[in-house]
C-alpha cells in the first residue's frame, strides 16, 4: 500500500501536511468494507479481509451481486435506503451467510465525495442501546447537567467523567485549539495510576491541517487496535482505483501510519476522537485513550458523537456567559466610545477625548490613531518613527480591515525592539485612500508554557543531506519560557474593534456627504457670482462709456468757456470713468477665469519665462534689473495662456514695488516642498497627489509687513495710494491665486519687510 505523496516518498512529519490521507487504499480490519454500483448492487471494490467475514476470497466476490452475501429482505432494505439521508437510517441490522451461518452486522451506509455506495459492515458484539429507551435513559440526565454547567470547563469536567463511564477508556480528555492550531487539555478523567495530561499544551504540528479538515467532515473517529495490519482495497478494472477512493467520510478509513507511530509513542492502544465544532471550525476534541485494544460498538459511538454535538452547542451558550461581567464592561465602554465619535466634530478628537474608554475598549494599554496624516498616540505606544515604520509594512497584512497578533514580533521582527509595549497589536483599516488606522497595543506577558513532551520533535540528517522529522517519543512535562508574545484579543473585543470601524465609517461617509452638498452649494454660489460679475460689469460698462465721452466731448467743446475749476473736474472725472473701466475688466477677466476650460498641455518653463521678460522689456525699461535663473527650470502641466499671465503679474509686481539702487529678481523652484507645518493654515499648499513641483519669484524689494500676508490676495486690495507705485486696480494677485487654483495648486508668501518677498506657488509637473 502506498501511503505517501508520491510514489516512493516515505511519509514523515517533514511532509505529513501532505500526506494524502482521505485516499489511504486501505481500511482497520475490524470491519469490512464494499463498494456498489447502483442500482444493481454490484460488488466493484471490496476489502482484502473480506474471507473473514464472508468466508469467501475477494477476488471471488468482486464483480458479484450484493444477493451473494445477503438475503433478499436485506437487499430491499438498502435499496429503500438510498433515497434516504443515511444518518437517519444508520446503522442497518444485517445479517451475513458465512460457511452456511448467519452473523449479525451493522450495516453504514454512505456515499463518498465521488458519488460512489459505501457499504461497511462491523460484527455486532457485546451489550449496546438497540432502541431509543436505552438511549434516553443514558442521555436524559447527563443532558440537563451539561445544560446547568456555569462554564466551558464545568461542561468539559462533565463529559469527560460522563463519556468514561459510558465507554470505559483508560482516560478521556477535552482537547481544545487556540487560533494559531495548537492545543491544550482543559478536562480529563482517568485511571488513577496513569500521569496526568490536564493543562499540557501540544503544538499544530501534532494534528495536521487534513487531519483537522476530516475531524469536522466525521464527528467521531475510532481506533479500536492501534497496532492493526491494514486491509488493502481491490477493485474491478472498471472501478475507481483503491488508492483514488476517497474514504474522507469512512467509519474504517485506514489511519495515516505517522499518526499510528504517535499514538505508540504515547503508550495508546486503542483511541477514539469526538470533534467539538462550533461556528462550523474544529473548537477542539474529545480524546480517548486505552492502554489495550477496545472496540466501541456503532450504537454506542453514536450516543457519545450525539453527545459531542450536544456539548458544542453548548460551547457557544457557556462562552457566551464566561468572563461575563469584563464583557459587559467592554461593550459598555466600546458603547461610550462610539457615541463619543458619533457626536464629535472632529474624528481624531473625538476618538481621543476619552483615553480611557479608547484603551478600555479592547483591553489594551496603548493606541495610535493615524488620520490624515496625524499621529496621536494614547497610553504606552512605541515611539511615533516605530509607529510609522511599522504602518508601512501594516497594509499587506489587513484581511477585511482588520489584522490582530498576540505575537507581533514573530510577524514583524522590527517590533522585538519594543515588544515591552506591543507584543500584541490589533489593527483597524479605516480608509484606504488616505491611509488611516487605528491601533490597538498590549505589551509582553512572559508566561510558563507546559507542554506534553518537547515540542521540537527529533529528526536525523539523511544521506542526501536532508533532514527527517519524527514524532515526539516523550511525553512527560516539559516547560518552557514564551516571550514576545501579550494576552491574546477575545473575539469580543475584536468584534467591538469591528462595531468601531463600522460607526466611523459611517461619520466619514456622513461627513462626506455634508461636504459634497457644501461644495455642490459653493460651486453653485460660484458660478452665480460669476455670471453676476461678467453681467453687473458688461452692463456696468455702457453707462460709464457715455459718461466717459461726455466728459471728453465737454472738455473739446467747452474748455474755453468753462472756468479753470469747471475744467479740472472734468479732466477729474474722465481719469476716474478710466479707473472705473480698468477695474471692470479686470473684473471681467476674474470672472471669466472661473467658467474658461483649461488647455493643458506640457509647458517648459524655460522658454515661457524667456516670453514673459521679452515682453516686459517691449513694455518698460529695466537694464538696472538682474533677473537670475539659477538653474533650469522644469516642465509643467498648464495653460500656456494662464501661466504666462501669472509670471507677468508677478514678475511686473516686482519690478513695480522695488525702490532699491540695485534691484534683481530670482525665478526658480525647490527640490523639496517646504516645511509645511512652519507655514500659516490658509497659505498652506494641499497634500496633492504627487509629483508637483514648487516654483517661485523672489525679489529684494520693499516687502509686505506680516499684519498685510493674509490680505494681499484678495480682489482690489492696494496696500499703498494709487498714485504710489505706479497704477494699478488691486486684482493682479486674485487673478493669480486663481489661475494657480483652476491648476490644483496653491501659491503663499514669505517677506521680511523692507528686504523683499517670496511668493511660492505649486504646479502639477
Amino acid at each position: 500500500m502506498q501511503t505517501a505523496n508520491q510514489p516512493g516518498e516515505r511519509v514523515t512529519l517533514t511532509n505529513c501536511d501532505r500526506e494524502p490521507i482521505h485516499v489511504p487504499g486501505a481500511i482497520q480490519p475490524h470491519g469490512v468494507l464494499l463498494v456498489l454500483s447502483e442500482p444493481d448492487l454490484r460488488i466493484e471494490t471490496v476489502s482484502a479481509n473480506a474471507a473473514l467475514f464472508f468466508g469467501e476470497p475477494p477476488a471471488y466476490l468482486l464483480g458479484k451481486s450484493l444477493a451473494t452475501i445477503l438475503q433478499p429482505a436485506q437487499l430491499r432494505l438498502i435499496h429503500q435506503c438510498l433515497q434516504r439521508d443515511f444518518e437517519s437510517v444508520n446503522p442497518l441490522p444485517l445479517e451475513i451467510r458465512r460457511s452456511g451461518s448467519l452473523l449479525n452486522c451493522a450495516g453504514i451506509l454512505h456515499r463518498s465525495p465521488q458519488a460512489q455506495l459505501i457499504l461497511e459492515l462491523e460484527l455486532t458484539t457485546g451489550p449496546a442501546p438497540q432502541n431509543f429507551f436505552d438511549f434516553f435513559q443514558i442521555t436524559r440526565h447527563l443532558l440537563s447537567r451539561m445544560h446547568q454547567a456555569a462554564s466551558v470547563s464545568d461542561l468539559a469536567d462533565l463529559i469527560v467523567q460522563e463519556i468514561r463511564m459510558l465507554i470505559g477508556f483508560d482516560r478521556v480528555m477535552v482537547y481544545q485549539f487556540d487560533p494559531s492550531g495548537a492545543g491544550s487539555v482543559i478536562a480529563e478523567a482517568k485511571r488513577t495510576d496513569l500521569p496526568s495530561y490536564l493543562g499540557l499544551h501540544y503544538p499544530d504540528s501534532d494534528i495536521p491541517r487534513q487531519a483537522k479538515q476530516l475531524y469536522t467532515l466525521n464527528w467521531l473517529r475510532l481506533i479500536p487496535q492501534v497496532e492493526y495490519q491494514p486491509a488493502p482495497l481491490l477493485s474491478t478494472p472498471e472501478a475507481i482505483p483503491s488508492e483514488a477512493l476517497d474514504l474522507s467520510l469512512s467509519v474504517l478509513r485506514s489511519v495515516s501510519p505517522i499518526h499510528i507511530e504517535y499514538l505508540q509513542n504515547m503508550g495508546v492502544g486503542a483511541s477514539m476522537s469526538i470533534s467539538l465544532i462550533q461556528q462550523q471550525k474544529l473548537w477542539g476534541l474529545i480524546a480517548c485513550h486505552h492502554q489495550t485494544p477496545l472496540f466501541v460498538p456503532y450504537e454506542l459511538r453514536t450516543v457519545c458523537e450525539f453527545l459531542g454535538q450536544v456539548m458544542s452547542l453548548e460551547l457557544v451558550n457557556k462562552e457566551v456567559t464566561e468572563n461575563l461581567e469584563y464583557k459587559l464592561a467592554v461593550k459598555s465602554w466600546q458603547t461610550q466610545l462610539i457615541e463619543a465619535v458619533t457626536q464629535a466634530d472632529e474624528l481624531g478628537a473625538g476618538l481621543v477625548c476619552d483615553r480611557a474608554n479608547l484603551l478600555a475598549a479592547v483591553g489594551a494599554e496603548g493606541a495610535a490613531v493615524c488620520l490624515n496624516g496625524q499621529l496621536l498616540l494614547v497610553g504606552k505606544t512605541p515611539t511615533q518613527p516605530e509607529i510609522e515604520a511599522l504602518l508601512e509594512w501594516l497594509p499587506e497584512q489587513m484581511q477585511n480591515h482588520l489584522w490582530a497578533t498576540d505575537a507581533l514580533p514573530a510577524a514583524y521582527p522590527p517590533a522585538a525592539a519594543f515588544k515591552s509595549v506591543a507584543s500584541g497589536l490589533l489593527a483597524l483599516s479605516i480608509t484606504k485612500v488616505p491611509p488611516n488606522y487605528l491601533l490597538w497595543f498590549r505589551p509582553e506577558i512572559v508566561q510558563q508554557v507546559q507542554w506534553a513532551g518537547n515540542p521540537d520533535k527529533p529528526n536525523q540528517v539523511e544521506l542526501d543531506g536532508s533532514i527527517t522529522i519524527f514524532p515526539r517519543q516523550s511525553f512527560d512535562r516539559w516547560q518552557e519560557t514564551v516571550r514576545q508574545k501579550s494576552y491574546p484579543w477575545h473575539p469580543y473585543e475584536v468584534d467591538g474593534a469591528i462595531e468601531l470601524r463600522s460607526a466611523i465609517v459611517g461619520i466619514v461617509l456622513r461627513q462626506a456627504d455634508e461636504l459634497a452638498t457644501i461644495n455642490f452649494e459653493l460651486e453653485r454660489s460660484n458660478e452665480e457670482l460669476d455670471a453676476f460679475a461678467y453681467i453687473a460689469s458688461h452692463d456696468l460698462k455702457e453707462p460709464l462709456r457715455g459718461i466717459h465721452n461726455y466728459s471728453t466731448f465737454l472738455l473739446e467743446d467747452y474748455s474755453e468757456v468753462l472756468a479753470a475749476d469747471g475744467v479740472a473736474k472734468l479732466q477729474t472725472l474722465v481719469r476716474l470713468t478710466e479707473r472705473m473701466e480698468s477695474l471692470i475688466n479686470a473684473l471681467l477677466h476674474f470672472s471669466r477665469l472661473g467658467r474658461q476650460e483649461l488647455d493643458v498641455r506640457s509647458l517648459d518653463l524655460n522658454e515661457l519665462v524667456h516670453t514673459v521678460i521679452e515682453m516686459l522689456d517691449m513694455s518698460q525699461s529695466h537694464q538696472d534689473v538682474d533677473i537670475r535663473i539659477p538653474r533650469s527650470l522644469p516642465v509643467v502641466q498648464g495653460d500656456l495662456i494662464l501661466i504666462e499671465e501669472v509670471f507677468t503679474n508677478l514678475i511686473s509686481n516686482a519690478l513695480k514695488y522695488n525702490n532699491k539702487v540695485t534691484r534683481w529678481i530670482e525665478i526658480g523652484y525647490l527640490d523639496t516642498a517646504p516645511d509645511i507645518a512652519s507655514l500659516k493654515p490658509n497659505h498652506l499648499p494641499p497634500e496633492a497627489s504627487p509629483p508637483t513641483t514648487v516654483l517661485y519669484v523672489r525679489d529684494n524689494g520693499i516687502g509686505i509687513q506680516a499684519k498685510h500676508q493674509d490680505t494681499i490676495f484678495r480682489i482690489f486690495k492696494r496696500l499703498h495710494a494709487p498714485g504710489k507705485y505706479g497704477d494699478g486696480t488691486g486684482a493682479g494677485l486674485t487673478i493669480v491665486k486663481k489661475i494657480i487654483e483652476r491648476h490644483g495648486g496653491r501659491i503663499w508668501v514669505e517677506s521680511n519687510y523692507g528686504e523683499g518677498c517670496t511668493f511660492y506657488f505649486t504646479l502639477p509637473t
